[in-house]
């Protein structure tokens, strides 16, 4: 794909997410979601691989019919209140429409089953963008909804999403299917917590994208795909090796790195609330997801099984990228717990 023509795309994706972000009327942000997922559906299958291809249509299908309902939904509430306000979405049967639209564009559990699929067929740049930038559109709906949408279907689906996460990472192999499960599992605790403290949902997903963002560009800038790949990454960038592990450790949120933030802040408000028992369940659901960064973790800790130094090494070494971003994105997933006061709602 030439400059000029990733250039138009990447504007347009841009342009896109900004129109959702800053409208108040449902088409305008209607067309905002269609202009993002026109643009990114070339990006995703601009290798030309089958498996590409395949992932560009099933991410086209599932965005078109999730798009479908916010409109159906939109168009059914103007018709009952006669506005087309996003902040004035009072049709009961609209908000449900609407939050399981949401909810399809995002990946929640249980329309979830397109993300894994559609991650492991693109690149790790392309993945980068999906499960980061593609997300605040919707997000942003979620948000300026949150007071009118259902709140027992998004505390259900967000539980459910934590489940499902941390079970469908367990038994995989590819870097990019555990990296779609790790995201349903975190958008599990935005839903949940989003209809309690609006603030806190928007704080998980900052911490999120800030967390993820050098995690994917390690791994792009190590050329691993595989657990596998991870024992030898010591041998193309051994300082980068204990930073992504303590990057992974941070998403699956231990203490004292920067992903427990959220979860810390998010249970706190939760039991604040007497809500005790939805509290354990996201706890407890979250070891599982730690189960397997653990299991990545390990995989880095120079844990490769016996064998001749000669052949431990790769027989081929990808020349330096910019390591701009990874630079200024790596320090504050790691180390941003001190500011806990300060992101306090």
């Amino acid at each position: 794909m030439s400059p000029m023509i990733t250039s138009i795309l990447i504007l347009n994706l841009a342009t896109g997410t900004i129109i959702t972000m800053a409208s108040f009327h449902w088409l305008l942000a209607w067309m905002g979601l269609e202009l993002n997922t026109l643009a990114i559906l070339p990006i995703i299958s601009k290798s030309h691989h089958p498996r590409a291809t395949e992932a560009s249509t099933k991410y086209f299908l599932t965005q078109a019919a999730a798009s479908a309902l916010i409109l159906f939904s939109s168009v059914m509430n103007a018709q009952m209140t006669g506005q087309w306000s996003i902040l004035q979405l009072e049709d009961p049967l609209a908000q449900t429409l609407l939050t399981m639209a949401l909810a399809m564009k995002l990946g929640l559990a249980p329309a979830h089953f397109w993300l894994p699929e559609v991650l492991q067929g693109s690149s790790f740049k392309t993945g980068l963008i999906i499960i980061t930038w593609q997300k605040l559109a919707p997000m942003t709906l979620l948000l300026l909804t949150w007071n009118q949408a259902s709140m027992l279907t998004l505390t259900m689906m967000g539980s459910l999403s934590v489940i499902v996460g941390g079970l469908g990472g367990l038994n995989q192999t590819q870097l990019r299917k555990i990296i779609a499960f790790s995201s349903i599992a975190h958008l599990g605790w935005m839903a949940t917590i989003i209809t309690k403290s609006n603030k806190l949902a928007l704080l998980n997903l900052t911490m999120y994208i800030l967390i993820s963002t050098p995690m994917m560009l390690s791994l792009i800038f190590s050329s691993t795909k595989t657990t596998q790949d991870l024992t030898t990454t010591w041998t193309t960038s051994p300082m980068l090796a204990p930073l992504t592990m303590m990057t992974l450790l941070s998403l699956g949120g231990l203490p004292p790195l920067s992903g427990f933030m959220p979860k810390w802040l998010t249970l706190e408000e939760l039991l604040t609330q007497n809500m005790a028992p939805l509290a354990t369940v996201l706890a407890m659901s979250t070891l599982l997801s730690l189960f397997f960064y653990l299991r990545l973790s390990y995989s880095l800790s120079v844990t490769m099984s016996p064998s001749p130094t000669k052949i431990s090494s790769k027989w081929r070494l990808k020349p330096n990228t910019s390591a701009l971003l990874l630079s200024i994105t790596l320090p504050p997933s790691i180390l941003a717990l001190p500011l806990t006061p300060l992101m306090k709602p």
